[in-house]
């Protein structure tokens, strides 16, 4: 609806008490929708069934299910952040400009860094280095 005039728009202030937790977790879930729009989570996620698979055949111990679980939710969290300032990016800066490439770098970054360390887990538990 482009040309809607939006300056009437009510605010509606936010709920209290337990109506506000049920609002928070309807707005992480239009997260995860969106975060699912994402060919990088998707990979993401396919990463984590293949890891789950390879700790099932290495027999892998309580705690390495655990750790891989925190740091793929890791991975999830920075994903979502990462997605967050693309777009934040692209409506702030919609031309190319050298400090929304620099943003965009610096997310990506921050998502391969966690994939890093998330791999490198996975592959000790798997090689029975840890």
């Amino acid at each position: 609806m482009q040309g809607r005039d939006t300056s009437q728009r009510k605010i509606i202030p936010p709920r209290g008490g337990l109506l506000h937790i049920v609002d928070a977790a309807g707005y992480s879930l239009a997260g995860l929708r969106r975060l699912w729009q994402e060919t990088a989570t998707k990979l993401e996620i396919l990463g984590m069934a293949l890891a789950a698979v390879a700790f099932l055949l290495r027999g892998a111990d309580v705690w390495h299910w655990l750790v891989a679980a925190g740091l793929f939710a890791l991975v999830l969290a920075v994903e979502a952040l990462n997605t967050a300032l693309e777009v934040l990016t692209d409506r702030i800066s919609p031309e190319w400009s050298a400090m929304a490439r620099d943003a965009k770098d610096l997310g990506s970054l921050a998502v391969g860094l966690m994939l890093m360390v998330t791999g490198g887990f996975v592959l000790a538990v798997t090689a029975g280095m840890v």
